[in-house]
């Protein structure tokens, strides 16, 4: 059996969910069970509808709720003929009316509450899971449509829902394996799941890989498809540098890595499940039926490149927490993590001295109260505007001399590093840059270390030489007095900025 996950660009349309049936298709010997996201954007207007709703604005909301309708209705017809339509339509209709109740009674009270949220934004899977479960049966595949809240279950933290995996368990087999045994492919919505009473939880926007890591782990699947708009995981942003390339190969480790760091292919809890149940994943494109994508394992030969990719999370606040004169320093740092833990506030690099602390996390998610509490007993700065710069790989533990390459890379591409982090992850590097320097730094790292390769290497020699780099001269490199000088001025740079880092860097960084 194999979980086959669908991401909302893959049921975008009626076209693209017939690109879907076929890649199920292909699959049907090997048992699978199909997971779907809503179509592309249906849960950004969600959103916007339970915004103008809460607003007092219920004509706009109901507006919205249109335009999702006559989306939703017109792939239907497109996909499955008038008169198989014409079956489905009143499932449809019921959703569309129970939505617009919801959101007149919204507009009433003038409050969306994070299990109201959940609610709202089940309805674009449940709609799109409908859909292709009936465009599948159109298409001779044996579908059957399967209540997603009837078989993950989860705590009742709304928005953020965390699974219960040993009820999951349970209640899956239970809705799951008597189809598979009767070789009906079971259709889903991912995402959605309910609590042990029934009440609709979420498990975070992206959370339908996570759906379907979950369930893959639940039924003890032989492997876990996630199908996307791209050809699997890549060395790095391709809208950043195009010279970008596929990994064929990838660790759990460094996935969840890149994932955490920002990657957009892959939820940062998907791999968790799988993790735990050692179940392969693949990472595939639903626009090529014979994608080969990226496998992501437990274990990968070791990579002819230093790192396996480089990723950017931006978005990204500093905050910097300086023990006020007078405050006892025992005890300082205790005080912030537990402001920290209060707030149940998540943070991603943290850099600390005996009086001093700073650290990283999502402006968007950065609690209000906070940076007042800390500013109680500390003085606190807050800078916005930044990002993560992140590269990974298995094999750079121990290695000298790598995170100067790194650093002497980035000076070379005249971009200032805030906070570096190595040591914690025995499998990154990490720091941060200005969100402005993020397509230069990556682009320049990506052509460190992930260089091209026959006629666009040479290429690239030739645009060096072109631009007054040097010559080659029997194998030596030449210089012009432009070039020297200019290397001069670089290296002069560069030991300036690698002696600041070092000393700013914790104990253990490799330079």
């Amino acid at each position: 059996m194999i979980v086959m996950k669908f991401g909302g660009t893959s049921v975008e349309s009626s076209e693209a969910i017939e690109r879907v049936a076929k890649i199920v298709g292909s699959r049907r010997k090997q048992s699978p069970v199909v997971v779907v996201s809503a179509m592309a954007k249906v849960t950004d207007q969600l959103v916007a509808m339970g915004n103008k709703a809460a607003s007092g604005d219920c004509e706009a909301s109901i507006g919205l709720l249109q335009s999702l309708r006559e989306r939703h209705l017109q792939a239907a017809l497109e996909l499955l003929g008038a008169k198989k339509c014409a079956a489905l339509v009143p499932k449809l209709e019921s959703l569309f009316s129970e939505l617009e109740s919801f959101l007149r009674g919204l507009a009433a009270v003038r409050e969306l509450t994070p299990r109201g949220s959940d609610y709202l934004l089940s309805f674009g899977e449940l709609l799109s899971s409908l859909i292709v479960a009936d465009a599948f049966a159109v298409r001779g595949l044996n579908a059957a449509w399967v209540d997603s809240r009837e078989c993950l279950v989860t705590d009742d933290k709304h928005t953020r829902a965390a699974p219960k995996m040993s009820e999951t368990r349970e209640r899956s087999k239970k809705k799951i394996s008597p189809l598979l045994a009767k070789k009906r492919i079971p259709v889903m919505g991912g995402f959605i799941a309910a609590t042990a009473d029934g009440v609709p939880t979420t498990l975070g926007r992206g959370g339908s890989d996570y759906s379907a890591a979950i369930i893959g782990a639940a039924l003890d699947a032989a492997r876990i498809e996630i199908w996307t708009d791209v050809e699997g995981m890549m060395t790095t942003d391709p809208r950043l540098c195009p010279d970008a390339r596929t990994i064929k190969r990838i660790s759990f480790n460094e996935a969840a890595e890149l994932a955490y760091f920002g990657a957009k292919v892959l939820h940062p809890a998907t791999l968790l499940p799988a993790i735990h149940q050692n179940i392969p994943v693949y990472v595939l494109n639903s626009r090529n039926l014979r994608s080969t994508g990226t496998q992501i394992t437990a274990r990968t030969p070791r990579s002819p490149d230093t790192f396996r990719a480089i990723t950017a999370k931006t978005g990204v606040s500093i905050v910097n927490v300086v023990a006020s004169r007078g405050i006892m320093v025992h005890g300082f740092l205790r005080s912030v993590f537990e402001a920290l833990d209060r707030h149940s506030t998540s943070v991603d690099i943290v850099a600390i001295s005996e009086v001093s602390m700073s650290f990283t996390m999502e402006t968007k998610r950065i609690p209000k109260g906070l940076l007042t509490e800390m500013e109680q007993i500390a003085d606190v700065t807050c800078e916005d505007q930044q990002a993560i710069i992140c590269l990974v790989g298995e094999d750079i533990h121990g290695k000298p001399g790598i995170a100067a390459s790194v650093f002497n890379t980035i000076a070379e591409a005249d971009v200032n590093i805030r906070m570096i982090s190595q040591g914690a992850s025995e499998i990154n590097i990490s720091f941060v840059v200005k969100e402005s320097d993020v397509p230069r730094a990556v682009r320049r790292l990506h052509e460190h270390f992930f260089p091209a390769k026959g006629p666009a290497l040479s290429l690239q020699k030739a645009q060096g030489r072109s631009q007054g780099r040097g010559t080659r001269v029997n194998g030596a490199h030449r210089m012009n007095g432009a070039a020297k000088k200019k290397s001069a001025r670089e290296s002069k740079a560069t030991k300036s900025v690698l002696a600041q880092k070092k000393a700013a860097t914790r104990p253990g960084l490799n330079l």
